[in-house]
């Protein structure tokens, strides 16, 4: 009886061939690696860079409302580079450009900036068995200014713009008194006054504001010295020694609860003291009775609360950061 045994085949011609398998998988791992390393610190860097691009934008846009004719706006470069670079983990970018052709509006680039390297280059690592010994990195940010047109405020409360005394170059006016006597200012009798509120649940409310003929910025007043009775002291406590957003009125109509308020814009107001016939605080001396007293103030606000319009300037601006 025959014992079979197994035929061993001659694969001498296929060695080798594992050999160029591996080289060619090596050769796409490393670009995988390349992508992973390389882009990974690519993006890092970015976000480096964004962030100061997004602090020179803001700061900028700052300066320019609060203070047109600073350094910090008519020549900002200092201002842009000293904010990207303290953004940077090594503190070193590159102010690429700076954009102010739209009308109140900043655009900032800043690229990535390497001790002895071209600007706007970082060295890459994996990537170099692939040719690639640098990428650009840039990042840009638009902020823009302007006056708020809609937001809200912590009382339900107008003022005459006509009480409004900050001047060209001026940051603040004088400490005044605000009082609810009959035809300050003109209009329905208080220099100020409660706004009516039907069907609110909360003493502060969101008020629009624009141009007279837009029916959505008149509001009923609210009649009496009285406060209403939404409004409590904790609400009233957030003004004391603040700045806080007012509804300023430019004319008011009618008579007691039929008037109306046209709110025109907001204006920025300190807080140093007021009384109520409920509730009263004050810095130094006592206020009187149905009075606000403080002084209006040049104010910036980032506040994501309030919208950008086309409201008149009474002082007060709203920065956005945009797309």
């Amino acid at each position: 009886m025959r014992r079979l045994t197994p035929r061993h085949k001659n694969n001498h011609g296929e060695r080798g061939a594992v050999s160029v398998i591996v080289a060619l998988s090596l050769v796409v791992l490393l670009g995988f690696g390349a992508m992973a390393v390389d882009v990974s610190m690519m993006f890092a860097e970015r976000t480096q860079l964004r962030n100061g691009a997004d602090a020179a934008s803001l700061a900028i846009a700052q300066t320019c409302a609060k203070y047109p004719g600073n350094a910090g706006c008519s020549s900002p470069s200092t201002l842009a580079a000293s904010m990207a670079n303290g953004n940077a983990n090594d503190k070193l970018s590159n102010l690429k450009s700076i954009d102010r052709t739209t009308p109140n509006a900043v655009t900032v680039t800043v690229g990535a900036q390497e001790t002895g390297h071209t600007p706007n280059q970082v060295s890459l690592f994996f990537a170099r068995v692939l040719g690639f010994n640098t990428a650009e990195v840039t990042a840009s940010s638009t902020a823009r200014w302007g006056t708020p047109s809609k937001g809200p405020v912590i009382l339900p409360l107008a003022i005459p713009s006509c009480r409004l005394d900050l001047t060209t170059g001026t940051t603040s006016g004088s400490v005044q008194v605000l009082k609810q006597d009959v035809n300050d200012c003109g209009g329905i009798p208080g220099g100020f006054g409660w706004i009516d509120t039907p069907g609110a649940t909360k003493c502060g409310l969101t008020l629009r504001a624009g141009a007279s003929t837009d029916a959505g910025v008149w509001f009923t007043s609210n009649t009496g010295a009285s406060t209403p009775s939404l409004c409590t002291a904790a609400d009233f406590s957030q003004m004391n020694d603040q700045t806080v957003l007012l509804p300023l009125y430019d004319w008011a109509t009618g008579t007691g609860s039929g008037g109306k308020y046209y709110i025109k814009g907001f204006a920025a107001f300190h807080i140093t003291g007021y009384q109520f016939p409920s509730m009263g605080w004050s810095t130094g001396a006592k206020v009187d009775n149905k009075s606000i007293r403080g002084y209006f103030v040049k104010f910036v606000s980032l506040s994501q609360a309030f919208e950008l319009g086309n409201t008149p300037d009474f002082g007060t601006s709203v920065i956005r950061l945009t797309p």
